[in-house]
């Protein structure tokens, strides 16, 4: 069995490497590292820059908040930038776009200054997201799930470097160094992605222009009850990833006892094993279909959420850590589905509304478990946050097979 396993694995690598397709991997994984993992820096320096700029927490959190919906409000117009100028041309401009506003994240001496860089930082980084999954789903016709999985465990391993480098420079020298180590970074791989990404890899766009014709040509697009329902089951299990990681290390210390620098150990360690889940995730799927391996990944989601509030002792906080980051392999499974449901003219706005209406909805997440912790009941933020998760397994079983 182990020699057939490796075999298999080799299988798998030649040909997500064949025909120079592993070059594009590479580069689209890179960028995503980047591209998420200096978005997870601005938690960890957030004590410092409201030092710096005198926030209370409300507007420290407003901050994180501007950070994320300008994300969401990013991905339709970024998939029309994908499906116009081509996929890797708005990966490029994605990168550069962010490394600019990162620098003026860097030098911003005015609260005013930092939102709007921070504003314009998320929504650039928006531009990479709908056109990283049509670049893999075009180029890669089996394996495109677990080309996609390997590209969302970068931006994992991003997550978990990323923040603890920024963390450690701000700490010994500052918090500017900490977002300005990144810059150049980003322009280096802007040149990585213009040398080895085709410009374009599709055939054409019925979507020209950012309009109301536009809009209610992509709507007619994607009102499939396949592409509704998954839409659906995305944003039902990308609500509990949000209240699950927004304030999971508050938890581990008001409820559990832990120190603040262990819970920050367990919060790395829930990206660290997503590093592997992602990619076996979507191996599943390309091997046994989406529905099969989505409903297993959120019923075991489901039950480690169930189980958090009644599991002490850190071996089994741990052990319910790693259980947990199965969440992550919901995406590769979800955003590949859409993206080979989607009209091959509109794949790109399509995927990008979609993920508008995903990220921007989702992100209501830790309001509603804040909310319901502030009442008392943070055991049972928590464990609405499962129940939510179990609606999305509850859905999964209506999937249409592709397999």
């Amino acid at each position: 069995m182990s020699t057939t396993g490796i075999g298999d694995v080799r299988v798998v690598a030649r040909e997500l490497w064949s025909d120079g397709r592993g070059w594009i991997l590479l580069g689209v994984a890179g960028g995503w590292f980047l591209s998420l993992g200096v978005r997870l820096v601005f938690p960890p320096l957030l004590p410092y820059l409201r030092e710096t700029f005198s926030l209370g927490l409300t507007l420290a959190g407003l901050l994180l908040t501007v950070l994320w919906v300008a994300y969401a409000l990013g991905q339709f117009p970024g998939g029309i930038i994908g499906d116009r100028l081509g996929e890797g041309n708005a990966l490029v401009i994605s990168t550069v776009v962010s490394g600019v506003a990162i620098a003026v994240v860097a030098v911003s001496n005015t609260p005013w200054m930092l939102f709007a860089a921070t504003a314009v930082f998320g929504f650039s980084t928006a531009l990479f997201g709908p056109s990283r999954f049509t670049i893999l789903s075009a180029i890669y016709d089996d394996r495109d799930r677990t080309a996609v999985g390997l590209t969302l465990s970068a931006g994992e391993a991003g997550n978990a470097i990323l923040p603890v480098v920024a963390g450690v420079l701000a700490a010994a020298v500052s918090w500017r160094l900490g977002f300005g180590v990144t810059v150049p970074l980003f322009f280096l791989m802007a040149v990585v992605l213009f040398r080895v990404v085709p410009g374009s890899v599709s055939e054409g766009s019925a979507v020209d222009t950012l309009s109301l014709s536009t809009f209610r040509y992509v709507v007619r697009g994607i009102a499939q009850r396949a592409i509704v329902l998954m839409t659906g089951i995305h944003l039902f299990l990308f609500f509990v990833y949000q209240g699950f990681t927004g304030f999971y290390p508050t938890y581990l210390v008001e409820m559990k006892g832990l120190s603040p620098r262990f819970a920050a150990g367990l919060f790395g360690l829930f990206f660290v094993v997503g590093i592997v889940v992602q990619p076996l995730a979507g191996a599943a799927g390309d091997r046994f279909g989406t529905r099969p391996s989505l409903l297993g990944v959120a019923l075991v989601s489901t039950a480690a959420l169930t189980a958090l509030p009644f599991v002490d002792g850190v071996v089994g906080l741990i052990a319910l850590t790693a259980v947990a980051s199965t969440l992550l392999g919901v995406t590769p499974l979800t955003q590949t589905y859409l993206v080979n449901a989607l009209p091959s003219d509109m794949k790109g706005s399509g995927l990008g509304l979609l993920r508008t209406v995903q990220i921007a909805l989702g992100a209501t997440g830790p309001l509603v478990v804040g909310f319901v912790a502030d009442l008392g009941y943070f055991d049972g933020a928590f464990l609405l946050v499962a129940v939510i998760s179990g609606l999305g397994a509850a859905l999964c079983l209506l999937v249409p097979m592709d397999r």
